[in-house]
């Protein structure tokens, strides 16, 4: 197994993003991606030689694009711009997608088209490696010219300026550096737009996003399969021949899985007199479905964006060629898909929390999963359904899309912008939420399915799917007899579905 991850601008993936971010593997540049670098910043040498102005190599940015600035103040204005351009404001990002960000700016630079040398990327890496991590407030992006702000905070610490973390601590970006034994860079001609000026920390957020979703989307399912089993459903819905007949991909592999998970258990069909469950059951193929089918979209979109050019202007065959390629709207857009359907696998698994609990549509378990004897004295599972309901709730304001939204910036002359980063921040708020209510739905189906065990063996007559993960639950979470503090049982619950300790269990998806 390789004990690095290999950048060379054309195939960075997704968990390899994530192995870096979250579990920090180490990073290093590829001999190829080193030569078009340094072809590529030749080029600028050159062109720094030629009369007539090229934006952003010899003229300022934005509406400055018509000052010309003498060779002789290049390194100023590269550096005046971090300086002006580092302006978030609230809370830092999460350390996993500032990493997240580092990398994929390295992956971009990589390619060639930047006019960077490699001394960029190689200051990048070092900082990945050595876990120097840039103070980045998470507001004030617009999607447009890319991150501008976020990424200029990134810049100011290459610099030894601005403040990053390293160790443990929190310190100005020059202590953080000289700690971790790399030497502050000095940035050229086209090295600060290389830098800043791409759509990399919406792509860092997405990244994210769609490996917590696609594990999210796993635990859903098993949830939805464990409540099954609690509710005594009848199978018919999830039967092959039905998809069949409305093949769409997602919603022929959710049937799929679930009539794997539930194989061979004696509660599934249990109740012959039953003709069909309620749409929160019998539907759950058709809805979870088009968000695995979601979920298959915003993957393909996220994985070209982490191999994309985005800066502005580049370098194509030594011709600088000005664009848009920092515009957010691809990200935008699928993020704010996402973000839809994840709420959908957050609306549908509050519904069966509610008809666990509800005695009038559980077929036959206790009202709010407490023994009958001691219900009154004891609220059992009402109020998680509660909190269900408010992420539900919340979930819905942040599906409103932000990508329909634009302000205009920097004296009009960027008119459009995408608000990518805010939708792909939504995203990854929605997806917390969801992670704390397929939780309370494996709690309370755990509990429906011990409160069957008056008739049934638990848990030897569970599905060959549910059954390890109802086993796994119950190591660490015990069966509500009584009253007791709940909020650690979801932080656990939310915890295992994270981490993917319940997925490993069963190899769906």
């Amino acid at each position: 197994m390789d004990t690095e991850i290999v950048i060379d601008g054309d195939h960075l993936t997704i968990e390899q993003v994530i192995a870096v971010a979250r579990y920090g593997k180490k990073v290093k540049l590829s001999d190829e991606a080193r030569k078009r670098m340094d072809k590529s910043a030749r080029c600028v040498e050159t062109l720094l030689h030629t009369d007539r102005p090229i934006y952003a190599i010899n003229t300022g940015f934005g509406p400055f694009r018509d000052k010309r600035i003498k060779n002789s103040d290049i390194e100023a204005l590269q550096k005046n711009m971090m300086r002006s351009h580092a302006v978030g404001v609230g809370d830092p990002f999460p350390d996993e997608i500032v990493r997240a960000a580092m990398l994929i700016r390295a992956n971009t630079i990589a390619k060639g088209y930047s006019g960077a040398r490699q001394a960029v990327v190689d200051t990048l890496v070092k900082m990945l490696n050595e876990t120097v991590i840039p103070v980045v407030p998470e507001k004030g992006s617009v999607g447009a010219s890319g991150d501008l702000a976020p990424l200029s905070h990134v810049a100011l610490v290459m610099l030894g300026e601005g403040e990053a973390y390293h160790n443990g601590s929190q310190l100005p970006g020059n202590e953080a550096m000289e700690k971790a034994h790399i030497s502050p860079i000095t940035l050229r001609a086209k090295e600060g737009v290389a830098i800043n000026n791409g759509t990399t920390f919406t792509a860092a957020e997405a990244a994210c996003a769609v490996a917590d979703a696609d594990n999210l989307i796993k635990n859903a399912l098993l949830a939805a399969a464990l409540s099954f089993e609690a509710l005594l459903i009848t199978p018919h819905a999830f039967d092959e021949r039905i998809h069949a007949l409305r093949p769409h991909m997602g919603q022929m592999e959710v049937a799929k899985i679930i009539r794997e998970l539930i194989e061979g258990s004696i509660l599934i069909g249990s109740l012959p007199d039953k003709v069909q469950d309620d749409y929160s059951v019998r539907c759950t193929p058709q809805v979870m479905g088009a968000s695995l089918d979601a979920l298959a979209y915003v993957r393909t979109i996220v994985e070209t964006e982490l191999n994309a050019v985005t800066d502005n202007p580049i370098l194509v065959s030594e011709t600088p060629l000005s664009g848009g390629n920092f515009h957010g709207q691809p990200l935008a857009l699928c993020m704010d898909f996402l973000g839809i359907a994840l709420s959908e696998i957050g609306n549908i698994s509050e519904r069966r929390i509610a008809k666990l609990t509800n005695k009038h549509h559980s077929d036959g378990l206790p009202p709010f999963l407490i023994p009958e004897e001691k219900a009154g004295v004891n609220s059992g599972f009402m109020m998680v359904q509660y909190t269900a309901a408010s992420l539900v709730s919340e979930n819905k304001i942040l599906s409103h899309p932000a990508s329909v939204d634009s302000i205009p910036t920097s004296a009009n002359a960027e008119d459009h912008v995408s608000m990518s980063t805010i939708a792909a921040r939504k995203a990854n708020d929605i997806v917390e939420n969801v992670e704390h209510i397929i939780g309370i739905e494996f709690l309370c189906a755990a509990q429906g399915v011990d409160l069957r065990s008056n008739a049934f063996s638990i848990p030897d007559d569970l599905g060959r799917g549910t059954r390890p993960v109802y086993e796994t639950i119950r190591k660490d979470i015990p069966y509500l007899e009584e009253d007791r503090y709940l909020y650690p049982d979801i932080m656990k619950i939310k915890t295992m579905i994270h981490e993917g300790i319940l997925t490993e269990k069963f190899n769906i998806v």
